[in-house]
């Protein structure tokens, strides 16, 4: 039997026996990801060769169909103003919207069984196959790609990847846009320890950020918590082998649960949740959370990294593709530098979370650590945006810090808070009058070859990043600080809104955007003073953009006051 392929270059032949014969060969190939940085990583070394027989995972994304139905979706089932406002549609329906075409499905199946690829899985979309093969296998499969051990960060991480590009035949251009597995390694976590500010001759109201302080900041009461009767549920996802402990969320709850009703322990775990040390990261992204959201039902998805030859972060995309059933908060501490990941990739993964909006899926990510970021690029500075920061389809967090540290008073830029624009997404519609206001205004802006003032703007939201309190290990630890912090505690808030509209018979609020820009900061404190980090040079001087009045690239609209903005988002 032969398969009909879709691209028929003149060099390649048809035949299923001829596609073989072209694996084997290694021609007339083309690379998904020729721009997909292979450096080694900071922290990471080589072990050598992985041996030929061993096993490993890889992940091929599928072509979809009908993306720009998807996106009208997305933009309809999201704006305030569209009929189709919060008629979000069902894991069934985005699967008969965007299925790989009968062809790409035929094709791909067919080339991975011919190569001895049999143990294979999709996902409810059947845009992902996942598929467990040796490294024999997969070296043939991936001409070019050689797999090696490697082994870095904090957790002392384990991962299999391959320090050479891999093609794929030709033919396969229409079907397949990349393969997780080979190149990507784990981003290590920029949250950070800061010492205890110094101020002299000040009596301080508190000695760190805690739920109380959060909640007395916010304006929540104790009546500002979830009822424990609705369908309402949030989530957090984790990677690189960080794992919480529950009896570190207990004892968090009891040492800072406060006056208000809140629950002590995780309602579900996806994933394998893994048996080492307690990570600050993951023990305050569960915690902050819970004490935020209070009283609401919290998932954690664990994605600790162990199988060697797996993307987590992908695998955490994969388990959305596959559930009917999903929280509708999602906050995810993660980030990478959008430069380090291929285009591909990139426009892949957006897709993923505009299924996610479509669904009526909030996904809330940290806008990073590194201010505005930098780099060198033909001996000439740029900033450097983070992603999935940078996505137009996810609601990004930038952080403040107070203005007294001991003080709850108003806030003020944390310097390290990220945010800036992305040099691969253009700038979405419904920020275009925000941003051109900003750039039209700010009497700061950098020079303008450090940025793409046309790209996606971020951040969206902030909220408290610098100070926190976290249990781990048994311990309390004081003055953790990252946009990590920020971001679980603004979604605690935006579930606690969920809370109010389901009980009053309203859809979840899905992709915040269009209406958090069409609201123009309403419900939120304006925080208009400060800069975050970037380069240290003499053009920019170490600073990148400033805080101003109404939104900007560092803190986006301002920070939660919970009445406030509860009263804005409850209707319609």
């Amino acid at each position: 039997m032969t398969i009909q392929l879709l691209l028929k270059p003149a060099c390649c032949p048809y035949s299923l026996l001829g596609l073989l014969a072209l694996i084997l060969s290694g021609k007339c190939s083309y690379s998904p990801e020729p721009d997909q940085r292979r450096t080694l990583p900071p922290g990471w070394v080589s072990l050598g060769r992985a041996d030929p027989e061993e096993e490993l995972s890889l992940t091929f994304a599928l072509k979809q169909q009908n993306l720009e139905r998807l996106l009208e979706l997305v933009q309809a089932v999201s704006d305030p103003s569209s009929p189709r406002y919060g008629k979000y549609l069902t894991l069934e329906d985005v699967a008969e919207l965007v299925r790989p075409s009968p062809l790409t499905l035929h094709t791909v199946q067919k080339w991975l069984l011919a190569a001895g690829a049999w143990n294979c899985h999709s996902v409810t979309t059947q845009d992902f196959l996942t598929c467990w093969l040796s490294v024999r296998q997969a070296e043939l499969l991936l001409s070019g790609a050689e797999f090696h051990h490697y082994v870095g960060g904090a957790a002392e991480t384990h991962v299999v990847r391959s320090p050479r590009p891999y093609q794929l035949p030709q033919a396969l251009a229409p079907h397949v846009d990349f393969v997780g597995g080979l190149h990507r390694f784990p981003p290590t976590s920029s949250l950070r320890q800061r010492p205890e500010p110094q101020v002299a001759g000040t009596i301080g109201l508190h000695l760190g950020v805690t739920p109380s302080v959060i909640r007395e900041r916010y304006n929540l009461t104790a009546q500002d918590v979830g009822s424990g009767t609705s369908n309402n549920s949030q989530a957090c996802a984790q990677f690189l082998e960080q794992y919480f402990h529950s009896s570190d969320l207990a004892e968090f709850m009891r040492l800072f649960g406060g006056k208000f009703v809140h629950q002590a322990s995780v309602a579900r775990v996806v994933g394998q949740q893994g048996r080492g040390r307690a990570g600050i990261e993951a023990s305050l992204d569960v915690q902050y959370l819970m004490s935020a959201g209070a009283n609401i039902s919290t998932w954690v998805y664990s994605n600790p990294g162990r199988h060697e030859g797996q993307e987590p972060f992908l695998q955490w995309l994969l388990l959305l593709s596959n559930e009917s059933a999903l929280p509708h908060v999602h906050t995810v501490s993660y980030g990478d530098d959008e430069d380090s990941l291929s285009r591909a990739y990139l426009q892949r993964v957006n897709t993923e979370f505009m299924k996610a909006a479509a669904r009526g899926l909030t996904l809330l990510f940290a806008s990073g650590d590194s201010g505005a970021g930098c780099r060198s690029v033909s001996g000439r500075h740029q900033f450097r945006p983070s992603f999935p920061a940078s996505s137009p389809y996810v609601t990004t967090v930038g952080g403040t810090s107070f203005q007294n540290p001991f003080l709850i008073t108003n806030e003020i830029v944390d310097y390290i808070s990220g945010g800036g624009f992305s040099n691969v997404f253009p700038r979405p519609s419904y920020q275009e009058e925000a941003v051109a206001q900003f750039l039209s205004s700010s009497p700061h802006l950098p020079p303008s070859s450090y940025f793409n003032a046309s790209g996606r703007a971020y951040p969206d939201v902030a909220a408290l990043s610098d100070g926190y309190w976290v249990v781990s290990n048994s311990v309390p630890i004081p003055w953790v600080s990252g946009t990590s912090a920020s971001t679980p505690v603004f979604g605690g808030l935006l579930s606690l809104i969920n809370e109010h509209r389901i009980l009053s018979g309203r859809p979840p609020l899905g992709f915040l955007n269009p209406r958090l820009y069409q609201q123009r900061g309403a419900g939120l404190f304006d925080v208009t003073h400060g800069c975050h980090e970037s380069c240290l040079n003499e053009e920019v001087e170490g600073q990148g953009f400033c805080s101003g009045a109404g939104w900007d690239p560092v803190t986006g609209w301002g920070t939660p006051n919970f009445p406030a903005l509860l009263k804005t988002l409850l209707n319609p």
